[in-house]
């Protein structure tokens, strides 16, 4: 799918105030098509999570406009995704109890919406709400592969009491694993490792469920990392990512991509100098970029993120180093020199964590670098975000 090229006289990226988000179509359907070939290959169901976008236009992007399976992090996801016509939702965050009548309303509506629990409690709770209302809950146990955040051990007591639980009340669907540490891992090897971790773990999981006569119909496993390093996959039944549409510089940092494949940006507008300290000031602050400062723990600190031209291109040396809520401070690096940029100067800024940018932004202009226009490539669409919980 590529963007036709509107008419001239349209808008361009030097039209829309400043500070707001730019869409690369070109680069983000390169992207989904690398990840798409991949779980082809590995033969595996491709569950994307559209967390990152939250965009019923990106998620269009996907599967050619059908409605593929989608995992969400929040409830106000679910729905909208749910109103846009999707029916395949896994919700993969720990399920609350207060949580309950939105998921059996979305039930109500004819949508599979799977909860995610990693507790006996959960699983009380969910299995009540189904005999209550009469509606299989699908929930899936949260397996912890690495410590990085919740879930159970593959061996825990609770795994088969809280399956049980929910294979009584009819609504065990499965196992789900995020192997969240590979956001740390620096090397090819480190994320193969992962990957091989992430899969065992969670195929352990379902088999200490089978050896206590319990069915597991879905086994899932993914991050973006691990999802990219990932060789064999036996076992698992999906593969979910979700970071890698846009892909941001923590993930080119990881070498899972390439400073080109980054698909956001931040258009932002140069209101100042000051010499004396070597600051180009932009009017793009971390309320446009987020706090995020993921890169700072890899070997390459990028700041706030690397500045481009309008056009995308890089400029070699120039990096957003700090940040305050509507000031953006850039500066040279690595021996170069402070570039020319007057006031009113529009540069784009490459984030460091595509979710985190994207939660500023209300929307996404969207250009496509598959079509050169110009100094000022040409806005195609504006697509809405989703935003709340």
């Amino acid at each position: 799918m590529t963007l036709t090229p509107p008419a001239a006289g349209v808008r361009t990226l030097a039209d829309p105030d400043t500070p707001f988000a730019v869409v690369d179509v070109h680069k983000a359907l390169r992207n989904i098509e690398r990840l798409a070939r991949r779980a082809d290959r590995l033969g595996v169901a491709l569950r994307p999570h559209v967390k990152t976008a939250k965009s019923l236009d990106v998620a269009a992007l996907m599967h050619d406009g059908t409605h593929c399976p989608v995992t969400v992090s929040t409830l106000a996801e679910a729905e909208a995704f749910a109103d846009g016509g999707y029916t395949d939702i896994t919700y993969a965050v720990g399920i609350a109890r207060h949580k309950m009548p939105r998921v059996t309303a979305l039930l109500r509506r004819g949508v599979t919406l799977r909860v995610l629990l990693d507790s006996v409690e959960q699983a009380v709770f969910v299995a009540d709400a189904a005999r209550e209302t009469g509606l299989a809950v699908p929930a899936q146990i949260e397996i912890d592969c690495d410590g990085h955040r919740g879930g159970l051990g593959p061996d825990a007591p609770d795994l088969v009491r809280a399956g049980r639980i929910l294979h009584d009340a009819g609504c065990l669907d499965g196992v789900l694993t995020h192997a969240g540490e590979s956001y740390f891992a620096h090397s090819p090897k480190e994320r193969r490792l992962a990957a091989e971790n992430e899969r065992d773990t969670a195929v352990a999981a379902a088999g200490t469920l089978r050896a206590a006569g319990l069915p597991v119909r879905t086994v899932s496993v993914g991050s973006t990392p691990t999802a990219h390093a990932a060789e064999d996959l036996t076992g698992v039944t999906e593969l979910r990512a979700g970071n890698y549409v846009f892909f941001d510089l923590v993930m080119a940092g990881l070498g899972v991509c390439g400073i080109d494949d980054l698909a956001l940006s931040v258009v932002v507008t140069v209101i100042g100098h000051r010499p004396e300290y070597g600051w180009i000031l932009t009017d793009g602050g971390w309320m446009a970029m987020s706090r995020d400062r993921g890169t700072a723990a890899q070997p390459r600190d990028q700041g706030y993120g690397l500045v481009t031209d309008l056009e995308g291109n890089v400029l070699p040396g120039l990096v957003m180093s700090a940040a305050s809520q509507e000031h953006g401070t850039l500066t040279a690096r690595d021996g170069a020199d402070l570039p020319d940029l007057p006031i009113g100067t529009r540069l784009r800024i490459l984030p460091n964590h595509a979710c985190a940018t994207a939660a500023q932004h209300r929307g996404y202009h969207v250009v496509d670098s598959a079509w050169p226009t110009g100094p000022a490539p040409v806005v195609q669409a504006d697509w809405k975000r989703i935003t709340g919980w």
